[in-house]
């Protein structure tokens, strides 16, 4: 069975709920994942809007969550983790508000998607100092052994 990545909050290509955003309280969704490959000594989770500022004319992907060197015996996240409650060794990058932690969904117009990607690496990462997405996946590079998505979707009410 392939690596898979799952929430309690809403279904692939589902509706995130309200609380999610910011129109809500801003809180992460609850994450599980299963099948991890047994040689993977890491995962990152990358949390991407590639439909902003508006899906009939995307002009950027806006990242909202990166997390790298989480264990790969975690078998997700709880809703709402605060990063001090994050798995032992997990290490947060900056999102594109600079900032570390999770900024939920606040498209400007229009439905947009948002990828959930977790990724199962052969390393463990160095700390590399709240990286970018960009430069995280630099250093990704020749070491993803497995991956998964979840796309959830939102639109302000």
């Amino acid at each position: 069975m392939s690596m898979a990545i799952t929430s309690s909050s809403f279904a692939n290509h589902g509706e995130i709920p309200i609380r999610h955003t910011c129109q809500g309280h801003d809180t992460s969704p609850e994450l599980f994942w299963e099948n991890i490959p047994e040689n993977a000594k890491s995962l990152v989770l990358i949390v991407d809007d590639p439909d902003a500022p508006d899906p009939a004319a995307p002009k950027l992907t806006w990242v909202h969550w990166v997390l790298y060197n989480i264990p790969p015996a975690a078998q997700g996240l709880p809703e709402g983790v605060a990063e001090a409650d994050l798995p032992i060794g997990t290490l947060g990058g900056l999102n594109d508000w600079q900032r570390t932690g999770y900024g939920g969904p606040c498209p400007p117009i229009g439905k947009h998607r948002y990828f959930h990607k977790l990724y199962a690496l052969d390393i463990m990462l160095p700390d590399l100092k709240h990286p970018t997405k960009a430069i995280l996946e630099q250093e990704m590079q020749g070491h993803v052994i497995a991956q998964s998505e979840l796309v959830g979707l939102y639109q302000k009410q």
